[in-house]
């Protein structure tokens, strides 16, 4: 999810505002954030004092700690960014129980747990940060109505035979029954060296 949509879907209004957001946003940008990252809010157990923005950014991990209200001060943002190769992770993990998906994943003590649609978001941020972490290139951004289209066009290919299988079955199955060779009669130049 973008920064935006945490933003839209926050907890508590104030975490969400723009008064967090005029001293988080150019803090981000000067670790090379993009305007609206791709990243994880860990909204915690008090949303409306403290959460943490976890950014994947090429040069490491942007880890944003914020207070939502310091006393004398509004909102105070203390950020680091991470390299790659010092990042610590835990198992990314995947429970299923009555046509429910329950996933969890450790990065830099913070646990990210969701379930069902919330665990495929876990589980495209957390491939984005071991794709980091092993040094390929970061996975293309999917949202959400983009996922859910293509799981739909996935069922309706399956159902009617079509797809990429469904093809490539046709298409070998056209290359391995080969037409028998056809007869064509001999020319009078083919008779004459028979004859001798």
């Amino acid at each position: 999810m973008h920064l935006s949509q945490w933003r839209a879907t926050a907890p508590n209004r104030e975490a969400g505002g723009a008064k967090v957001a005029a001293v988080v946003d150019p803090v981000l940008a000067a670790f090379g954030a993009d305007p609206d990252p791709h990243c994880w809010v860990a909204w915690g157990d008090e949303p409306a004092a403290r959460f943490a923005i976890i950014v994947p950014t090429d040069p490491g991990l942007i880890h944003c700690f914020v207070r939502v209200n310091v006393p004398g001060e509004g909102p105070r943002a203390t950020t680091k960014l991470i390299r790659w190769n010092r990042v610590a992770i835990g198992e990314l993990s995947l429970e299923t129980s009555g046509g429910h998906r329950l996933l969890s994943f450790q990065i830099e003590q913070q646990v990210l747990r969701g379930v069902d649609d919330e665990a495929d978001d876990v589980a495209a941020f957390a491939l984005r940060v071991i794709a980091a972490i092993d040094g390929r290139p970061l996975p293309p951004i999917e949202d959400g109505p983009r996922r859910a289209t293509r799981s739909k066009a996935a069922k309706t290919s399956r159902a009617r035979g079509t797809g990429a299988k469904a093809s490539s079955a046709k298409a070998g199955a056209s290359r391995a029954a080969p037409k028998p060779p056809t007869r064509t009669a001999p020319t009078s130049a083919a008779k004459r060296t028979s004859a001798r």
